[in-house]
């Protein structure tokens, strides 16, 4: 059964949001200032290598599905002059999502489950990140949805290795689609308690064609905190986060694809929670968390679409 995909959100207003956003970058900080800074920093600051894996194999349930897998690799350089500090990098990733059950073959899957999907992308972003705990991030991804991302094979030959069930309904995956994404993140404002905890709200945005949504959050911190990038700490975290979804290319395929095998509507308001624990001594880095994502698809009971997955990065700064 195909379902028709619901666009809320017309094409005029993620072109307008994208042109928009184009501008305040632009204005903000030309592109020849961007590849100039860029340099300075690569020259002259710190360079870091960072591994990302979300998996939700990780909790050794053995249950796989929904946002199932995803790993990047990114390359930051942080240039840090007096009181602030400056992060010029890019990055590479894939993200893969699944129905539910993946043993199950296209034809058992569900109308309300999660369509396969697969997101291979690539990006450059600029932070800026200052002493009294306030920050910004700006960056663009562009990337392939459906086949091309590679993520049938990639799920398939990992299952070998690790001796899990095949994924069945690849077959069913969303259509192909090149995507394009703005994002952007600001902390205005960050509270501290002494040297030992703080606390520091933010909102974040995407617009495109993939993903276009606007969220609001905090994180809170406790233990040896770092100021700037890259400084030794020793912390717990907490990260809460809600998200208002204007589209959502893992559900209902790409903006500009028709005739998608199988496709849902996304709900409007998704919450997400995190806790975990973040370490950075001489030149190596790890942060480990326990991610809860709630309910994406609606009319979707929120006990079956509810997911938890394990989130790692780990960093090398020589």
């Amino acid at each position: 059964m195909v379902k028709n995909k619901s666009r809320p959100v017309p094409c005029s207003v993620i072109i307008g949001s994208l042109l928009a956003f184009s501008t305040h970058l632009v204005y903000a900080n030309p592109l020849s200032n961007f590849f100039d800074s860029y340099r300075q920093a690569r020259d002259n600051g710190k360079t870091s290598h960072r591994i990302g894996i979300d998996n939700d194999t990780l909790l050794l349930n053995r249950n796989d599905g929904f946002y199932t897998s995803g790993i990047s690799y990114t390359q930051a350089h942080t240039l840090q002059q007096g009181s602030e500090a400056g992060v010029y990098g890019w990055h590479i990733g894939q993200e893969l999502y699944t129905a539910s059950d993946i043993k199950l073959p296209p034809a058992q899957v569900g109308t309300l489950d999660h369509p396969y999907a697969g997101w291979l992308f690539g990006g450059a972003f600029k932070e800026m990140h200052r002493e009294d705990g306030t920050h910004y991030r700006v960056g663009v991804d562009i990337g392939c949805l459906g086949p091309c991302a590679g993520g049938r094979w990639t799920q398939t030959n990992f299952h070998r290795v690790i001796d899990q069930p095949l994924p069945q309904g690849w077959s069913r995956q969303v259509k192909n689609e090149i995507g394009v994404v703005l994002q952007g993140e600001i902390a205005p404002v960050s509270w501290r308690a002494g040297d030992s905890f703080d606390l520091t709200p933010s909102l974040r945005g995407r617009f495109g064609n993939i993903f276009t949504d606007l969220g609001a959050g905090f994180t809170a911190r406790a233990g040896r905190l770092n100021i700037l990038p890259n400084q030794p700490a020793l912390y717990g975290f907490l990260r809460a986060n809600v998200t208002a979804v204007g589209y959502n290319a893992m559900l209902q395929g790409g903006y500009f694809s028709d005739n998608n095998p199988h496709t849902v509507d996304p709900k409007r308001v998704v919450g997400e929670a995190e806790i975990g624990l973040a370490w950075t001594g001489g030149p190596y880095g790890a942060r480990i968390g326990l991610v809860r994502r709630g309910n994406e698809i609606r009319n979707l009971p929120d006990s079956a679409g509810s997911q938890n997955y394990v989130h790692m990065q780990f960093s090398y700064t020589p």
